[in-house]
């Protein structure tokens, strides 16, 4: 669980709440059921319009990858192919073929097959990139349906305060409810406005870093594949791999594979 997710969205909405305590107000006073049907179940439905129904219906499943930690493994996957180099200079590259059924990463899986059936470098790259592009392209069809959910919000938040106010225009004789009408009004435009910028918004932030930290790997795997190809010593392939870490996780990863 994602713990920083969870103290961003709580944290953002107690500091809404604790700002509707001071200024004297109370949340029954911000709850309005229409405003919630037009800005809510309104500007979802208009997802349907923007993409297909199985990526509308499956957003939620995408929105809730920001409250996991992904789990890349790259130490893991470091010494998988630092043990692959040392058997490909040991016995030679077609004696990886037994250890391939092993992998539970099929984009290695598959890269060090191409390498097993003496495949190209260039051509092995190209294929490898190619995919992680597809892998990337999927991604950003999901997180533009969030982002779009976080376009459409506040757009039907105005859509729905402009409703209250020409009902509000049409019933001026009566100057007691103008007051209560506008306030209704423009409960639609917060709400669109907090799911933008509470909600979407970040969501769609947190996701892109995800399939940033993604990318990255699949290129350090990319990169290995091809050292255990050149024959490269295990040492330089650690090398190599270990700039793709951030400086605090390759710090303490060089200890453990550049020993002596």
């Amino acid at each position: 669980m994602d713990i920083s997710t969870i103290i961003g969205v709580g944290g953002c909405f107690a500091m809404v709440v604790m700002g509707i305590f001071t200024s004297g107000g109370t949340i029954l006073t911000y709850v309005d059921i229409p405003s919630v049907l037009i800005v809510v179940v309104g500007s979802y439905l208009g997802l349907f319009t923007f993409s297909n129904i199985s990526t509308s219906i499956g957003i939620f499943q995408t929105i809730g990858l920001t409250f996991k930690i992904p789990n890349y493994n790259e130490n893991g996957i470091i010494s998988k192919l630092m043990a692959m180099s040392e058997k490909a200079r040991r016995e030679g590259l077609l004696a990886l073929e037994e250890e391939l059924e092993d992998l539970d990463d099929e984009f290695m899986k598959k890269g060090l097959r191409l390498v097993v059936d003496g495949t190209d470098a260039e051509i092995i790259r190209g294929l490898l990139e190619t995919e992680l592009n597809q892998i990337q392209d999927r991604h950003a069809g999901k997180i533009g349906v969030v982002n779009m959910w976080g376009t459409l919000a506040p757009g039907l938040g105005m859509l729905g305060t402009v409703i209250g106010l020409i009902a509000m225009l049409k019933n001026l004789e009566d100057k007691s409810a103008l007051g209560p009408n506008m306030a209704v009004a423009l409960i639609t435009t917060l709400y669109g406005s907090m799911m933008a910028n509470l909600l979407m918004i970040p969501w769609s932030g947190k996701l892109k870093t995800h399939d940033a930290n993604e990318a990255k790997v699949k290129e350090m795997i990319i990169e290995g594949i091809l050292s255990i190809q050149a024959g490269d010593n295990p040492r330089i392939l650690a090398t190599k791999l270990l700039s793709y870490l951030n400086p605090t996780d390759r710090k303490s990863a060089e200890a453990e594979f550049l020993k002596d």
